[in-house]
């Protein structure tokens, strides 16, 4: 039995527990948040108890930790986690700072624990049924990869204050799906160009950008284009097509129901999931599940703290291009 604290009784946190608790061989004891009425809350509904950060890491019982807590906790997080000799789950992104994240991941190293960064999309169902029928070549060698990512509607603006902007914030997760999805035989970006505007809500003139777009060549050559957007209208709009030597694979959007009604007045289908909470259940569950199994078997996970840390270069990279409207030559 694997006993885990969870960090973080917000939004993310609920997700993660109620998850954990639900796993066979995993014994959720602990959970820690600076709101004690919500860390409360948790822990009773799903029969854990309540700890300080101190107290947990103190704990020679706890095997894992969780951090599903606001992202200028991450880092230190990790790195008192590390030192403590638990294993990690941690939520995107490992740190706004490349400098600190890379800290974060030789202090991982250096411990012998285990870190796995919560990138979901690798495990939801569709994206990787994709990603298998890359792997096996049945549209030849990747080539180009066109991502679409579209929130329902942007978060508040004390949020977006402390994000630390849409492309590291938003787009962390695109720039990691790029990197999984088209350059898995190791390649890696070269030259990186981007740009954003505010077309959405003129209260973060200055502060953030809410529509952007994103063109990355890799050094084999290799394209990809992203378009994002905190605002449609529609949805929560999450797709990507990779066009191969050989044919293309596309991920359509998930909808409530695959049925469409024809009839006189048109053709008519379901929009897509409203918010990520729906679109990406099954991923949650099927990647806190993965990170048990690897503690398990000692396999590698599917998305490490370097990987976070790439990201976390992309998404620096990006902001650097948009901010001075020239490409960023990658090293």
């Amino acid at each position: 039995m694997k006993q885990i604290a969870v960090f973080g009784a917000g939004r993310i946190g609920r997700i993660h527990a109620t998850n954990l608790a639900a796993l066979p061989g995993v014994k959720l004891r602990f959970v820690s948040d600076p709101m004690p009425g919500a860390a409360a809350e948790l822990a009773q509904s799903l029969g854990a108890e309540v700890a300080s950060i101190d107290a947990t890491l103190a704990d020679p019982s706890i095997d894992a930790v969780a951090i599903c807590s606001s992202t200028d906790t991450h880092s230190e997080l990790i790195t008192r986690a590390a030192a403590a000799g638990k294993h990690i789950f941690c939520e995107k992104p490992v740190d706004l700072s490349v400098p600190r994240a890379q800290a974060c991941a030789d202090a991982v190293r250096a411990a012998g624990v285990a870190c796995m960064i919560g990138f979901q999309r690798r495990f939801d169902p569709t994206f990787n049924e994709a990603a298998k029928r890359l792997a096996a070549g049945e549209i030849g060698k990747p080539e180009m990869l066109i991502i679409t990512s579209r929130d329902p509607g942007a978060p508040p603006v004390a949020y977006l204050k402390a994000s630390g902007g849409v492309f590291r914030d938003m787009l962390i997760h695109d720039f990691d799906v790029f990197r999984w999805i088209l350059c898995g035989d190791g390649d890696e970006a070269a030259w990186l160009s981007a740009t954003g505007s505010v077309l959405t809500d003129p209260a973060i003139e200055g502060l953030d950008f809410d529509s952007a777009a994103v063109t990355i060549r890799t050094r084999a050559g290799r394209l990809c284009q992203i378009n994002t957007s905190r605002r449609a209208a529609y949805g929560y709009d999450q797709r990507f097509e990779v066009l191969g030597s050989g044919g293309l694979l596309q991920c359509a959007n998930q909808t409530s129901s695959n049925v469409v009604q024809w009839d006189a007045n048109g053709i008519r289908g379901d929009k897509p999931e409203h918010f990520f909470l729906q679109r990406y259940a099954a991923a949650y569950r099927l990647e806190i599940a993965h990170f048990f199994e690897c503690l398990q078997s000692g396999a590698p996970f599917r998305t490490t703290v370097a990987d976070g840390v790439a990201a976390q270069r992309l998404a620096d990279a990006a902001t650097e291009s948009a901010k001075t409207g020239q490409p960023v030559v990658l090293s």
